[in-house]
């Protein structure tokens, strides 16, 4: 069976629309993401121009201004349901692996 776009969230797609949360460029996206992971997690400008595109199209941002080449986006209603969706379900990921560690769950 075939996946729906976007019923879950990579890391670059839950971080780029975590900082769509207030208006910005995909330049500040870039810093942002590596700021908020501590660099553990970046986004490349090839990256980050096709997931904005396939959330513009997906309405779940939208572009706010040009200005030059530059180019601002925020997060929409339905941009904010995939991102509280992919927060809870990454809730119910932790809950599960701390329920089988307490239960005694081990490697084998």
């Amino acid at each position: 069976m075939a996946r729906e776009k976007f019923q879950t969230l990579t890391e670059q797609m839950f971080y780029i629309l975590l900082c769509l949360r207030q208006e910005c460029c995909g330049t500040d996206i870039m810093a942002q993401v590596s700021e908020l992971t501590g660099g553990r997690v970046s986004v490349g400008p090839g990256t980050l121009y096709n997931l904005l595109e396939s959330f513009l199209e997906a309405g779940m941002i939208a572009g706010t201004k040009v200005e030059g080449r530059r180019r601002s986006y925020i997060i929409t209603t339905a941009g904010r349901h995939a991102l509280e969706e992919e927060y809870h379900r990454l809730l119910v990921l932790a809950a599960d692996y701390e329920s089988h560690i307490a239960k005694g769950g081990e490697d084998k």
